[in-house]
């Protein structure tokens, strides 16, 4: 019972419920959030353990009745049980202790008896478990001999593998429990109850089979998944295993590699964007930026930054933009695409920036930005272009403005804004 308290009122004695009024006295603001994280906490794990008893009850179920399958006694045909009355429906219980010994030794010897009928059933199942592996090894040995060049061969040896077990598996439970009809009325269960028990297997095999005939990745492709960002070298039924590439937040800042390998589970195909820079056309555009003050001869500088990228990367550029222009002709995306590194300008807060845009192969982007970087600021610097290509540097203009002078002052008195530039 909530303790109550007597406390003086100008009318008498009030009784005053202590855990109400500890209810209705305000919470702090740190105190309200705290005890909302605890909340969502509790809620979260109490999802996880329902989750798990929802799977656990599920497996038990399918158990018993694979159990209740192999195990139990066929029943009597119908119309030959004998009638019985109601006197003698009713099992009498063991008159001592022998009698209780005796039956539970004759129900481990009848348990016995029923698994040692059953080995020949289990020597039928395992030939045809391991006769499903030879037929499976031969198929897929058939199509790599004449599909070598097909890119979906793999994916069609393991399907044409796991269907062979299935059904072998299949075909060697009904052997056991010896009516087919059974067997099929306990595939429902089975089937619910691995789907909630491998819900993540399942997902990461059905990401395989949609890379496997869609295409999505392939061995030696540099791709981006989710947070992996590299080049693929294994690709399994339930994970793919790339070579990191460096990055933003990484120890190597460039599109290099970091010598690390990364497994991600196959489902990441279903739930993040995956990004190829190598499957179809292996060339990535690429830009380098360069800061020049608003004094300079845009224009000029313009024309230099253009035939400095061509003397570096003109000739490896040429041939990837005719290939990138067909691949947008076969696509009907056509649209003009530069044969030659181009520059564009945008101005910014107290300068303009020049960025050259330019075509490298995809696994090269960082040796090829340091080229065309060295090859920009060598133009800039030439003696020719003294004056009209000037590089760009933080500046800030403050305006002196004087103070308030009164009538009749002297000429002497400053008038006008002085401006010093820094």
């Amino acid at each position: 019972m909530p303790k109550k308290l007597t406390q003086p009122t100008p009318h008498g004695t009030q009784r005053v419920n202590v855990a109400r009024a500890r209810r209705q006295q305000p919470l702090r603001p740190g105190a309200a959030k705290s005890k909302r994280l605890d909340m969502r906490g509790y809620q979260r794990s109490a999802r996880v353990r329902l989750n798990r008893f929802r799977q656990g009850s599920m497996l038990a179920v399918s158990l018993t009745a694979l159990l209740l399958i192999l195990f139990g006694a066929p029943g009597e045909t119908a119309g030959q049980e004998p009638e019985a009355s109601p006197a003698e429906t009713v099992v009498a219980a063991p008159a001592d202790a022998t009698e209780a010994v005796r039956q539970a030794t004759g129900t481990m010897w009848d348990l016995l008896l029923s698994g040692y009928g059953l080995l020949p059933k289990i020597l039928i199942g395992i030939v045809l478990i391991f006769a499903a592996g030879l037929i499976a090894t031969g198929v897929q040995k058939l199509l790599h001999q004449f599909l070598s060049r097909w890119e979906k061969v793999e994916a069609i040896s393991a399907l044409v593998r796991l269907g062979c077990y299935l059904i072998a598996i299949a075909a060697a439970l009904a052997i056991l429990a010896g009516d087919a009809r059974a067997l099929l009325g306990s595939v429902g269960l089975v089937g619910l109850a691995l789907s909630w028990a491998l819900q993540t297997p399942i997902e990461s095999f059905t990401g395989w089979l949609l890379n496997s005939f869609r295409g999505y990745y392939r061995v030696g492709d540099r791709i981006a998944v989710g947070d992996v960002f590299g080049d693929v070298y294994m690709i399994d039924v339930l994970t793919t295993t790339v070579w990191e590439a460096g990055g933003s937040g990484k120890a190597v800042a460039g599109a290099q590699s970091t010598g690390a390998m990364i497994t991600f589970p196959n489902w990441e195909v279903l739930r993040s964007n995956v990004t190829n820079y190598s499957r179809d056309f292996p060339y990535v555009w690429d830009e380098v930026t360069i800061s020049i003050a608003n004094e300079s001869d845009l224009a000029h500088a313009k024309r230099v930054f253009e035939e400095a990228a061509e003397r570096v990367i003109g000739e490896v550029m040429r041939e990837p933009a005719h290939a990138y222009r067909a691949l947008l002709e076969r696509a009907r995306l056509a649209f003009d695409v530069a044969e030659k590194p181009e520059c564009f300008l945008a101005g910014a807060d107290a300068w303009t920036n020049c960025t050259v845009r330019y075509l490298v192969p995809a696994r090269a982007r960082r040796r090829w930005s340091t080229a065309m970087l060295i090859g920009l600021t060598s133009a800039t610097a030439a003696p020719e272009h003294a004056g009209k290509i000037i590089g760009a540097y933080p500046r800030q203009e403050v305006m002196i403005r004087p103070s308030w002078q009164p009538e009749g002052a002297g000429e002497n008195a400053a008038h006008g804004d002085a401006v010093a530039r820094s």
